[in-house]
C-alpha cells in the first residue's frame, strides 16, 4: 500500500520497545564495607530494635538505637553480639543507627524448645560464665535441671557458676555439697543476706548470662547486683509452686565494679535437642572414666547391655552425688535417644 505520492507510509516505522521495568543498571553483589562503621556491643532486643552501647567505658560511652541492614535480615543478632554501626549513633532522643556487620562470636549459649526439636534458640553471644540461679525452696531445686544447665554451659564454653537463694527457706547443704563436688563456684543469699559482694567479686570483669527457673529470684539478684535495673519481679504461686515469668526478653546490664550480667527469661525447662550425645557426656565429667570402658555404641541408658555406668550402680560403687549425677545422666540419654526416635518416625 503507498500513499498519493507512492511512498509506503509504514518504511520508517519501528516498533516500540518497552523499557525494563526491573531497569537497566546491572545488579551486583558487591556490597559497601561500611570503613566508617563502629563497633557496638547489643544489650537488648524488642520488635526489631536493638540497644547498643558504644565507647564502652569512655567519656563518649553513649546508648544507641538500632535497626539491622538488610543484608542481615536471615541473621539473628542477639543480646550481647558485638556489632557495627553505620549511620547516626548520636544516641540522641529519635537517632537510629543500621548495624551491618556481626563480629564472630566467642561464645554462644543455646537451647531447644523441648529436647525433641533439632532447632537452636542462641539466648546470648560472648558470655563466658553461667550463673545458675536456684532457690533452696519455693521453688524446690531441681537437680535434673542444674545438670542440664552445666551441659549447655561447657558445650558452649561458659564456666558455670551456681547461686542458692531463699536460703532462709531451707537449708542449702545439699545443693552447696553438688556445686563443690564437681567444682563449681558458689554463693548463698537470702534478703537478710544478700552477698551482694561475694557475687560480685565473681562476675566483675566478666560476661555473665544469669539463668534460673521461674520464681527463684533472678530478677531480684539482679536488681540488687545492678541497683538502678529495675528490672520486675514477681512471686510464687502457692497452688501450683510455679514462679511467674516477669522477664520477656534477655537484657545486659553493666555490673557498677565492672563486668556485664545478662538476665534472661524464666524457664521451667531447658531442651538440649541440639547438642549432641559426646557433647552431653562431657556435662558429666567425672563419668568420664566409666564412658571410656563402655561398649562401642553404648547409649548409657539404664536398658543398655554391659553399660559400665550401670555396673557401677548396680554394684554399689557410686553413691550420694555421684549416683545422683550417673542416674541423671542416664535419664537424659534416655529422653534425646526417644527424642531421636520420635523424629525419625
Amino acid at each position: 500500500m503507498t500513499d498519493d505520492d507512492g511512498e509506503d507510509p509504514y518504511e520508517e516505522y519501528a516498533p516500540r520497545i518497552r523499557a525494563d521495568r526491573r531497569g537497566t543498571r546491572p545488579r551486583t553483589k558487591t556490597r559497601p564495607q561500611h570503613l566508617e562503621a563502629v563497633p557496638g556491643f547489643v544489650i537488648a532486643v524488642d520488635r526489631g530494635r536493638y540497644r547498643s552501647v558504644v565507647d564502652e567505658g569512655l567519656e563518649t560511652e553513649r546508648l544507641v538505637t538500632c535497626s539491622r541492614a538488610r543484608e542481615l535480615r536471615k541473621q539473628a543478632i542477639v543480646t550481647g553480639d558485638v556489632v557495627d554501626l553505620v549511620g547516626d549513633n548520636s544516641g540522641a532522643q529519635g537517632s537510629l543507627a543500621r548495624i551491618v556487620r556481626i563480629h564472630e562470636r566467642a561464645t554462644v549459649l543455646r537451647r531447644s524448645a523441648d529436647d525433641s526439636d533439632t532447632v537452636e534458640r542462641i539466648i546470648v553471644a560472648n558470655a563466658d560464665q553461667l550463673l545458675m540461679v536456684v532457690a533452696a525452696a519455693s521453688p524446690e531445686p531441681r537437680l535434673r535441671l542444674i545438670d542440664r544447665y552445666i551441659v549447655a554451659a561447657l558445650d558452649a564454653g561458659l564456666t558455670p557458676l551456681l547461686c542458692i537463694t531463699k536460703t532462709d527457706l531451707a537449708p542449702a547443704d545439699g545443693l552447696r555439697d553438688y556445686a563443690n563436688t564437681l567444682g563449681i563456684a558458689v554463693v548463698e543469699r537470702s534478703p537478710s543476706n544478700p552477698a551482694r559482694d561475694a557475687i560480685v567479686e565473681l562476675l566483675q570483669g566478666h560476661v555473665s548470662v544469669a539463668v534460673g527457673h521461674s520464681g527463684v529470684g533472678k530478677s531480684t539478684l539482679v536488681n540488687e547486683i545492678v541497683p538502678d535495673a529495675h528490672r520486675a519481679v514477681g512471686d510464687v504461686n502457692e497452688v501450683t509452686g510455679r514462679g511467674r515469668h516477669t522477664s520477656s526478653s534477655s537484657s545486659a546490664l553493666k555490673i557498677p565494679e565492672g563486668g556485664w550480667i545478662i538476665d534472661t527469661p524464666g524457664v521451667r525447662s531447658f531442651g538440649l535437642g541440639h547438642v549432641s550425645s559426646a557433647s552431653v557426656i562431657k556435662g558429666f565429667p567425672e563419668l568420664l572414666p566409666l564412658v571410656e570402658n563402655c561398649p562401642r555404641a553404648c547409649s548409657h541408658t539404664a536398658d543398655t547391655p554391659g553399660c559400665e555406668i550401670e555396673k557401677a550402680l548396680a554394684s554399689g560403687d557410686l553413691s550420694g552425688i555421684d549416683a545422683a549425677r550417673a542416674q541423671s545422666l542416664q535419664m537424659l540419654m534416655e529422653t534425646l535417644r526417644d527424642a531421636a526416635e520420635h523424629r525419625n518416625y
